[in-house]
């Protein structure tokens, strides 16, 4: 006997699976924007003794 599709149960497991790897992207694209900012900022201030 086949079993009976559980088509709501399916797609919220798709819809799942692809908010994770949304998130997954956007994480991996601002650690990649987040190292590209850090050489660009400038540096700290140095302190002269004079």
């Amino acid at each position: 006997m086949a079993k009976k599709p559980n088509y709501r149960f399916e797609r919220s497991e798709r819809d799942r699976k692809k908010a994770e790897k949304k998130a997954a992207r956007l994480a991996a694209k601002q650690a990649k924007a987040g190292t590209v900012d850090e050489p660009d900022s400038p540096p700290p201030p140095e302190s002269s003794e004079d």
